[in-house]
């Protein structure tokens, strides 16, 4: 039986809404017990102003948060199961069955070259917002509080080596994509040598990614309690108070994933003729799951179902959605620059447009050697603080509201890979038009 996407939706936000009612229920009534006692009621005001979360009570922190969390780390883990399996099935079978590994070089420069054109535009687009609006002076730092992040600079060897595998079982363990990639054409390339022989691998593949396809449908009944329970954690740490000292950065932010969402990505759609509306119907399951659960991740295997709906190739979907994951994660992009200035603007360090071009291109680089690292924003965002001589503590600033930009940015993440893979698709000419609908 399968999930009907509106169903699906409608179920995911309203686990969000109940996610919010239950940990706010939770957070006001630790709120009161903690107000009753003046030893802590400094730690408490600290809390409410969005200040080092390291001061939240231990009753919210250590027990009742963590049992909310519980229901999407679940979630997230039944997804990571899924997700090397079905990369390297949909992408062996793809590959295979074209057997001309040209095609594969030029599907992969097409691929690369939208993806720097996307993050440029993402980059720019945060640079321009957080420049008009100015955000960060809004920002208090005399909340700023130790250090947190550890900066991490690109170490291109690093990234190089960590492309081509040593071992491909670790490498699906780990969910870590680029080398599975690696790995899977090669495989696909020696499956396709075989020629008559090949065919038995690759109809058993074939089925695998039918059957890992069926799985992620069963999953998918776990999402609104995902949601419920990743929002209710969140809101039982940090309750709904810590929102109102930040709706200028939240606000500013917010504006521009939608200008990016609804005025950007629908552009390129035009000029690439993709009916972005069409698409954009089919993935509000995924990007609901993006949001609820600020993971890209998670909305994966459902981002695939709608792909193929849409009428994208398995070969291209295969090839070009886990690609994205690493180079092409436009709302996270867009989030570094804006953060680096406007916790710059709060410590009141000026920026010239000579200083926002170089942090533009450190970031086209830098930003892609961290796919995989946990808060992997949040480190490359120290790592431009420290290169810009931004007081590092100061990253704190936003770490209160980390966990609902990083919804947003999350859902935002997984429209521009769809994009992305519909326009590749386009450009190869395996876009079909399923029944129901004309182009």
């Amino acid at each position: 039986m399968r999930i009907n996407v509106k169903s699906l939706s409608f179920w995911i936000f309203t686990g969000m809404l109940l996610g919010v009612l239950a940990g706010w229920l939770v957070h006001r009534d630790a709120a009161q017990a903690l107000s009753e006692n003046t030893v802590v009621q400094e730690k408490y005001n600290a809390l409410l102003s969005g200040n080092c979360p390291k001061t939240l009570d231990k009753r919210i922190h250590e027990y009742i948060a963590p049992q909310f969390s519980l229901l999407s780390k679940i979630f997230i883990n039944l997804i990571k199961v899924i997700v090397a399996p079905l990369v390297f099935s949909l992408l062996l079978v793809g590959m295979a069955k074209v057997g001309d590994f040209k095609t594969v070089g030029r599907i992969g420069a097409k691929t690369l070259l939208y993806f720097t054109f996307a993050t440029l535009i993402a980059l720019s687009l945060g640079l321009v917002i957080v420049n008009i609006f100015e955000p960060g002076t809004g920002l208090d730092i005399g909340q700023a509080c130790g250090k947190i992040v550890e900066p991490k600079a690109f170490n291109l060897e690093k990234f190089v080596l960590g492309i081509f595998p040593s071992n491909i079982i670790k490498a699906m363990a780990e969910n870590d994509i680029l080398p599975i990639i690696v790995f899977t054409i090669l495989f696909a390339a020696a499956v396709a040598a075989l020629k008559e022989k090949g065919k038995i691998i690759i109809e058993f593949f074939d089925a695998v990614a039918h059957a890992m396809l069926k799985v992620t449908g069963y999953v998918m009944y776990l999402a609104p309690l995902a949601v419920f329970g990743a929002v209710a954690a969140v809101v039982a740490k940090f309750g709904t108070g810590v929102l109102y000292g930040y709706l200028g950065i939240t606000g500013t932010f917010f504006g521009g994933l939608l200008i990016f969402l609804f005025g950007i990505l629908p552009l390129i759609c035009f000029f690439a003729k993709i009916k972005v509306w069409d698409l954009y119907k089919l993935i509000i399951s995924p990007m609901s799951i993006a949001f609820g659960t600020a993971s890209s991740e998670a909305a994966m295997p459902k981002t695939i179902e709608a792909l193929e709906k849409f009428g994208c190739s398995n070969r291209i979907i295969g090839f070009v959605l886990p690609l994205g994951y690493s180079f092409n994660l436009d709302g996270s992009i867009m989030y570094m620059t804006f953060a680096t200035v406007a916790i710059a603007q709060a410590y009141h360090i000026p920026l010239g447009i000579g200083d926002q071009l170089v942090m533009m291109l450190m970031l086209l680089v830098s930003s892609k050697g961290l796919a995989g690292v946990p808060r992997a924003s949040l480190v490359v965002i120290a790592g431009m603080m420290a290169a810009f001589n931004i007081p590092e503590e100061g990253l704190s600033l936003i770490i209160a509201i980390d966990w609902l930009l990083d919804m947003g940015r999350s859902a935002t993440n997984v429209a521009g890979n769809a994009v992305a893979t519909a326009i590749v698709s386009k450009w190869e000419g395996e876009l079909k038009t399923p029944p129901g609908r004309s182009d």
